[in-house]
């Protein structure tokens, strides 16, 4: 074969290679088109608060798509929404909300979604809610008897949450794969399970003498209830982070942690911690001040931008304040 005829050869696999190519370049492309457009004829699932976002997203995966409407680190009692928020909640296939007066900015707009005829789960009504105690026992003034929204504390109800919220993904969202669904809840539900072992071997560490709670504001009575802790105060004594206290408030707080002899608050990390500080004041500097992130999620990246890495967090925190490590 002559130089002429290796070089018109070689020129002919070149052309061939090239439209090869730039076959397979056009087949990635389309491949993509359709599946951006797959992704955008998804059903779209809104959650109002962050920690309800990321169980909705375990559950969801790849089936539908999940708008969250709190922002990390921001407090579900006072965030509002915006005119374009409050339309996608009209706009969903299904609203998850808390419920149990949490979202105390938000409801309205729930309420208005239902009204339109989207679908709506109040996750809180459904996990078995407790009620707050009597101000007598430790529990928010003029709140005892109400439902305690707070119900993540306790992950055995956030378990039976997970397979509340699947049933309502399958029914109410069209197009889901309900295997699929169900398969993605009962793997979330086996990490609640070892959460909430690693969570019982984690607090019994605690001292009998030493299980006793402070915080900001009324948050962790199911966690109390669950792991044998005792809540026997909040510098803000209310559920809710709106709420103020009054000076005899924190004169009978101080009182009572004298009595327990308390040395540790645990303040909410989406609020400051100028509350737990006041009453660090009033006791003489003898209380330590410990951060929770218990009504939020961080940023990614935060260490705890998932419920379950914020569990741990907690825990982990405040088996170390219990204990003075």
């Amino acid at each position: 074969m002559s130089r002429t005829e290796a070089r018109q050869r070689a020129r002919v696999g070149l052309a061939r290679l090239r439209s090869l190519i730039l076959g397979l370049l056009a087949l990635a492309v389309s491949a993509t088109a359709t599946a951006c457009t797959a992704a955008d004829d998804r059903p779209d699932i809104v959650v109002t608060t962050d920690i309800l976002g990321d169980v909705t997203r375990e559950i969801a995966g790849d089936e539908a798509d999940v708008t969250v409407l709190m922002k990390p680190g921001a407090d579900p009692h006072s965030f509002g929404l915006s005119a374009v928020q409050a339309a996608e909640l009209e706009q969903a296939d299904l609203v998850v909300h808390n419920g149990l007066g949490l979202e105390e900015n938000v409801l309205r707009h729930v309420d208005a979604a239902r009204e339109s005829g989207v679908a709506t789960f109040a996750a809180g009504e459904a996990a078995d809610p407790l009620t707050f105690r009597t101000a007598d026992d430790g529990g928010p003034e003029g709140e005892a008897g109400r439902p305690d929204p707070h119900f993540w504390t306790d992950p055995d109800r956030v378990r039976k949450v997970t397979a509340l919220i699947a049933d309502q993904v399958i029914e109410h969202v069209d197009g889901v794969d309900a295997d699929a669904i169900r398969a993605n809840a009962d793997r979330y539900a086996g990490h609640l399970t070892h959460l909430t072992a690693w969570m019982e071997k984690s607090f019994a560490r605690v001292p009998e003498g030493r299980r006793a709670l402070v915080t900001n504001h009324h948050v962790f009575g199911y966690l109390a209830d669950r792991f044998g802790l005792r809540v026997i105060g909040a510098v803000v004594p209310s559920g809710t982070t709106l709420a103020s206290p009054s000076s005899s408030d924190l004169r009978s707080l101080t009182e009572a942690m004298e009595r327990a002899d308390v040395r540790t608050v645990f303040a909410d990390s989406s609020q400051p911690g100028r509350l737990a500080e006041v009453l660090r004041t009033e006791t003489g500097g003898q209380v330590r001040v410990v951060g929770l992130h218990s009504e939020s999620l961080t940023a990614k990246g935060e260490g705890a931008d998932t419920y379950l890495r914020m569990m741990r967090a907690n825990t982990t925190a405040m088996v170390d304040g219990l204990t003075g490590a």
